[in-house]
């Protein structure tokens, strides 16, 4: 390790108290070697200093001494420090003016005279940065001459406080170079003076003052960095460039702004004295390491006042806000209102009377707990319900002082006792909290005429520990059914009977049944038919016998599934007379009833055609298996000149029409007959129409086939056929 980084080393391990001793004897050094080497550069000779933090600063203690110098002999230099605890005398020392033992971060102090301005930072150190500061006191600018050497530009840093009055332009420092060569000029250049923004600052090429030509922002941009050099008459590079960095210097012109609102809180009524409820946070623009940002908060007023003005507190530095009364005023069901609204203030400066202010409104929402249960607005609730209706049949009404938005206030039902068929429900209005009571299954009063039930309401939440329900929280509930006439009821309902279909007319089918639930009353039944789609039926208005009166078709229209159904009516004698409907299905079992049918009955065949294949048939029943299929397809029989069809048997329902040879163009009806398979079989004839038509390419020409051509043999044959089956 070399000589100067062993000494550097020594420097920086130095304890805090040589560490403050070294910054002031360091910048009298500084100041010493700028007045001997160069001309006077008016401002403060230093522009930080470093002052450890006492426990406390007495009254009329002197803190430290600053140089400032205007070069022009010191009249009437007035000195302004940013923490009216501390003033400057006119030689420069710095005093305490009372008793302080709050912690001070830095201080800005303001000279100014009738030739120039300038600001120096005073930085007063905790602990934790004693260690770091001393690598700052021993870091020397790099625009000032290092005691070994020395340099043409020197270019102090310049500090400028922001919102400066006009007029403008405004000196704000100087450039001092040495050994000028005659003729040559000093330039300045960055950002702020030919780079955007431009124009802010600029140089007198001749005596190096710098000047500012506006007001600056410290938020928008807090500090610049500009560049000097020398240059010839040419404009050729002497010497340079040197940084010159311009400073902006905080000034109290930022409000402190709650923008993170609206701001809501919740407390728990009955909650202990002191329970945080929310948080408070403003924002200040300004030099966070300054006072104009230090906030202090406080609540200006409270809305409503009752039942104490003082309900909450605010701490000033943390903006928690907390609860200051007893738990037994944060009473939810005594307040006035479930919420309060306060103004908060947030004031900078640390709150002293010359901060600024910003104000914020906090919404603090008092929540209920459980600390009520439901009661029964009476003891014993009436109610009247006719026999075999279903519904809502009493409303039962509780009261709850909790809030209704919560389940602290919602109501739960139950029936605790009288309810063993579970004919009765009860459930929550969730509009008016009540419970309504409701028959499910219809009551018969000829069974009971008289019910009585139990009902007990809680809430939805738990009660706290210290509350329970009480007698209040059951309820009975008296119940009366009424009688009523009641509709005679069939058995079985649906009744079923199977038959086969086209029984003989008039033949009986079944005997209905119904009774009259009204045992208590001696009623009679009479019977009707409500519904008979098909009209088939009769039915006995007496004893319920039941008839028919047209053939029963299984393939009918009006059968679903091999069923026809019927509704009946019995009526009793009742004032007024109860109706009750029945259903009657008869299941229809087949006979062999319908000969198939085949499909197509016509085709098209080309008459010098290869193919002699001439169509498919396929035959089809109403009947179901086995009065259906498998058919039997056969052609009638051909004499050896007219021998020029036959029919194939492909499966169970298609056969395949086929030509022996080819035919002269003309139209043919061929006799077909397809037989099913019931017992006894039923055969259907029928004529095929096949045209034999001229076909050239793929255009088919069946206009000038010839009549219809048919042999006697054939007709005769079919003719015969059908007289047989006849």
């Amino acid at each position: 390790m070399n000589e100067n980084a062993s000494s550097r080393c020594e420097l920086v391990n130095m304890d805090h108290k040589t560490l403050v001793a070294l910054s002031m004897v360091l910048s009298q050094v500084l100041v010493f070697a700028i007045a001997n080497d160069m001309e006077c550069i008016p401002g403060f000779q230093q522009k930080i200093f470093y002052v450890e933090q006492p426990s406390e600063f007495t009254e009329d203690q002197l803190v430290l001494n600053v140089q400032f110098n205007d070069c022009s002999g010191n009249e009437e230099v007035i000195y302004e420090v940013s923490n009216p605890d501390f003033k400057v005398e006119p030689d420069g020392s710095l005093i305490a003016l009372r008793n302080i033992t709050e912690v001070v971060r830095v201080l800005f102090i303001h000279a100014r005279s009738p030739h120039t301005d300038d600001m120096a930072e005073v930085k007063i150190l905790g602990r934790k940065e004693r260690h770091n500061s001393s690598k700052n006191v021993l870091k020397v600018p790099r625009h000032l001459p290092f005691l070994r050497h020395r340099r043409a530009i020197v270019a102090p840093s310049i500090s400028i406080p922001e919102n400066q009055r006009i007029p403008f332009p405004k000196i704000v420092g100087r450039v001092v170079v040495s050994d000028r060569i005659p003729g040559s000029k000093i330039r300045l250049y960055g950002k702020g003076v030919d780079q955007e923004p431009k124009g802010i600052f600029r140089i007198n090429e001749n005596t190096g003052e710098v000047s500012v030509t506006k007001a600056l922002d410290r938020e928008a941009i807090p500090s610049y960095l500009l560049q000097v050099e020398t240059t010839d008459e040419n404009g050729k590079n002497i010497e340079g460039p040197v940084d010159l960095e311009i400073l902006v210097i905080d000034q109290n012109d930022n409000r402190p702004i709650f923008r993170e609102g609206p701001y809501v809180g919740h407390v728990l009524e009955g909650s202990p004295t002191g329970t945080t409820v929310m948080h408070m946070m403003a924002f200040d623009a300004d030099d966070p390491t300054t006072d104009n940002a230090v906030l202090r908060y406080n609540i200006l007023r409270q809305t409503p006042d009752k039942p104490s003005p003082n309900m909450f507190y605010i701490d000033p530095e943390k903006g928690d806000i907390v609860t200051v009364v007893s738990p037994a005023l944060l009473d939810r069901e005594t307040l006035s209102t479930p919420q309060y609204e306060l103004i908060v203030e947030a004031k900078d400066m640390a709150g002293m009377d010359v901060g600024l202010i910003g104000t914020a409104t906090a919404t603090i929402v008092i929540d209920d707990k459980n600390d009520h249960p439901p009661e029964f607005t009476k003891k014993e609730f009436q109610a009247t319900v006719k026999e075999g209706v279903t519904g809502v049949m009493v409303n039962l009404t509780v009261e709850d002082k909790d809030d209704p938005a919560t389940g602290a206030w919602k109501a739960v039902y139950t029936i605790i006792n009288g309810n063993p068929g579970q004919s009765f429900e009860i459930h929550t209005n969730p509009k008016t909290n009540e419970g309504m009571l409701s028959v499910v299954k219809p009551l018969d009063y000829e069974i009971s005429a008289f019910h009585t039930l139990l009902i007990k309401v809680e809430n939805e939440d738990p009660l706290i520990p210290d509350v329970g329900y009480g007698s209040s929280s059951t309820a009975t509930v008296q119940i009366t059914v009424l009688d009523v006439n009641e509709s005679p009821v069939f058995h079985p309902d649906p009744m079923t009977v199977t038959t086969k279909e086209n029984i003989q007319i008039g033949s009986q089918l079944f005997t209905v049944n119904a009774t009259d639930p009204d045992t208590l009353q001696h009623q009679s039944i009479r019977y009707s038919i409500l519904k008979d789609e098909a009209g088939w039926l009769y039915i006995n208005p007496l004893n319920g016998t039941i008839n028919t009166t047209f053939p029963l078709d299984r393939e009918s229209t009006f059968v679903l599934n091999n069923t026809y159904t019927a509704l009946i009516l019995a009526i009793d004698n009742g004032s007024p007379p109860a109706t009750g409907t029945g259903t009657f299905q008869i299941t229809l079992e087949d006979i062999n009833d319908n000969a198939p049918y085949i499909h197509p009955t016509s085709a098209y065949v080309c008459e010098d055609s290869k193919d002699l294949a001439v169509v498919i048939l396929s035959a089809s029943d109403r009947d179901l298996h086995p009065n259906s299929h498998p058919f039997k397809f056969e052609l009638s029989k051909q004499t050896g000149s007219d021998k020029a069809w036959k029919i194939t048997q492909l499966n169970h329902t298609h056969a395949q029409v086929s030509l022996l040879h080819n035919l002269k163009r003309a139209n043919y009806n061929l006799p077909v007959t397809v037989t099913d398979s019931g017992k006894p079989p039923l055969t259907n004839n029928t004529e095929l129409k096949v045209q034999v038509c001229s076909c050239k390419k793929t255009k088919m020409d069946c206009s000038s086939a010839d009549a219809p051509h048919v042999s006697m043999f054939l007709l005769l044959l079919f003719s015969l056929s059908s007289l047989y089956y006849l």
